[in-house]
This record gives structure tokens, C-alpha cells and sequence, in this order.
């Protein structure tokens, strides 16, 4: 397309939407702060989950999907890429938060006050004390988006990964403090939040829950 002065006319800014997908329930009969431990797998109803949010997806233009190496979300990855045709691309910055709890029956926050030598732990939220820092979180996060809105650029990607960054980038993009109850997060199992760009511009944010029918069945120390 020309002007009428023969210049070209100018090229209008693509949209592209990358979404963030929490992964399915886990399998976590013992409500351990599993973290990055391996082993930790979708129990049947994550794996219900996690197809109930390639059906929401299945009428999108998805061409790029990603995920964190842990087993949780790789297997919550496979029925989104099945259905459109595509391999699921492995990266380790969409990796859930480092935490000095990993490993211990405290899943949920509870059991902590039952550990007097955790206690020093709780300190600094603002860090947090307990491991990795917010701030570090959002970077490795955001970046894995950019790369993701790259390889998408004009359709859409999708990025499975885990609650505490995927929250942690919402609250940033908003401009909200990082300390915040665990408890109140907006990021279910199996939810979406998308950013939509034009362009490198962030033009909106939403969240979803495809898996809502499902989540008054998940146990206590299913998710993170």
C-alpha cells in the first residue's frame, strides 16, 4: 500500500498476547513445599485441568509455547501444544521462586509456626528472607515474555509456569508492592494472565480461570 505521494504507508504496530498459564494441581499427598524439587507430578485432576485449558485455548492463535522444567508444568504444556501442532520449548527463568522451605510439610504456610528455627526466616518480607528476591523474580520472568512476544509476534504464546512469578510480574506491570498474602493471590490453578502488546507496548492485562468448575476438588498443598 502506497500514499499519493508514492510513500509507502506506515505499518501498523502487530498485536501479539503471551499467556502466562499457571500449571494443574500436584499430586502432594504429604503437603510438601515442593518447589523445585523433581518428582512432583499432576495428579488426575491437574491433568484435567491442564485439558480444560487447552480447550480454552484451542480456538487461539497460539504458535509459541513454553514452559519450566519442572514436571508440573511441562505435563500441563502438553495438551496446549498438541492441540496446535507444536513442540513445547523449555526454559529454565520461568522456573518457581527458590525458597529455604523446600522440601519441608509446609505447604501452605501453616506448618512454619511449628518450625521455631524457621522463624528467623520470616523477618524480611520485603526481600523475601526466605529465599529468592521479588525483584530477581520479575526480571528472569519478564524477560522470558519478551522473548516469548518475539517468537509470537503478531499471534499469541502461551508460557506455562509457576503461581509466586506469575503474580510477582502482575504486581510489577501494575505497579504494586511485592509483599503481599500468599493467600490472596489471583492466579488459580490452570488460570491465565495475559499480557496483550502492540507492538513492544503493553496495551492490556486479563485473567482467567478456565479450570473453576475444578478448583473446589484440589487438596491443600496442590498448587504453587
Amino acid at each position: 500500500m502506497t500514499t499519493s505521494r508514492g510513500a509507502a504507508a506506515p505499518v501498523e504496530p502487530q498485536r501479539t498476547t503471551v499467556h502466562l498459564l499457571r500449571h494443574g494441581e500436584v499430586h502432594n499427598p504429604d503437603r510438601i513445599l515442593y518447589g523445585r524439587l523433581p518428582g512432583y507430578h499432576l495428579s488426575a485432576l491437574g491433568r484435567r485441568m491442564a485439558e480444560l485449558a487447552a480447550d480454552h485455548l484451542a480456538d487461539h492463535d497460539v504458535v509459541h509455547v513454553v514452559a519450566s522444567p519442572l514436571e508440573r508444568a511441562q505435563e500441563t504444556a502438553a495438551p496446549v501444544a498438541a492441540a496446535h501442532g507444536l513442540e513445547v520449548t523449555t526454559d529454565a527463568r520461568v522456573l518457581e521462586a527458590g525458597n529455604d522451605f523446600q522440601g519441608l510439610p509446609v505447604a501452605g504456610g501453616d506448618g512454619l509456626l511449628a518450625h521455631p528455627r524457621l522463624w528467623p526466616k520470616l523477618l524480611n518480607p520485603f526481600r523475601p528472607s526466605w529465599g529468592e528476591p521479588y525483584a530477581d523474580i520479575v526480571v528472569r520472568v519478564r524477560d522470558a515474555v519478551v522473548d516469548a512476544r518475539a517468537a509470537a509476534r503478531g499471534h499469541e504464546a502461551v508460557i506455562v509456569a509457576h503461581q509466586s512469578p506469575i503474580w510477582l510480574l502482575r504486581l510489577a506491570t501494575e505497579g504494586r508492592s511485592f509483599v503481599h498474602n500468599p493467600a490472596r493471590r489471583e492466579c488459580a490453578l490452570a488460570s491465565l494472565t495475559s499480557f496483550t502488546f502492540v507492538g513492544d507496548e503493553l496495551l492490556s492485562l486479563s485473567y482467567c480461570e478456565p479450570a473453576a468448575r475444578l478448583l473446589p476438588q484440589a487438596q491443600p498443598g496442590a498448587g504453587a
